[in-house]
């Protein structure tokens, strides 16, 4: 269950944003071979002054379509990270007409037994999504505590139960 986030100046358009989630997607689909289905994306626009970033960063001038990529995932080796970032810069260029320069990703690999959503069922010997094929196999994933199933946990309360709304 990956999540991104991505920061960008206001003033896109909803068609450019969706054509950036489209380029991330593909990339994650593609490389870290996710479920089509497994796509969370969130985008922030900001405005100026609350995006700060100097003109020039490693002797590379960038431009105000800069964007900030925060990708959170399962720990993942670092040939299959490189990889992935290629694929995003490539599909991002290709997809979305993002220049190489306007790009900045940052990953963060959580342990895979902080993830949760229901529906979601951990394949106990990888500690991954059981729809996904090809992940690392791990040693260790093994012993990770055991999630519960989410289809055995008991349905919670719908909002509406809990503040007394009587429609659905």
């Amino acid at each position: 269950m990956p999540l991104i986030s991505i920061s960008l100046r206001k003033g896109t358009t909803p068609e450019y944003r969706r054509l950036v989630s489209e380029a991330l997607h593909a990339s994650m689909v593609d490389v870290l071979k996710i479920p089509r289905d497994d796509q969370f994306h969130v985008f922030h626009e900001v405005t100026d002054d609350n995006f700060v970033m100097q003109p020039v960063v490693f002797g590379i001038p960038r431009s105000r379509r800069t964007l900030f990529i925060q990708l959170s995932f399962n720990e993942r080796s670092a040939a299959q990270k490189a990889a992935f970032f290629r694929a995003i810069v490539d599909n991002l260029r290709l997809r979305a007409g993002v220049p190489e320069e306007d790009v900045m990703l940052m990953a963060v690999e959580t342990a895979r037994e902080n993830w949760w959503a229901a529906g979601r069922v951990v394949d106990p010997a990888t500690g991954y999504d059981e729809r996904m094929t090809d992940v690392p196999h791990l040693p260790d994933a093994r012993h990770l505590p055991h999630l519960p199933d989410a289809r055995h946990l008991p349905d919670a309360p719908h909002l509406s139960d809990v503040r007394g709304d009587s429609d659905r």
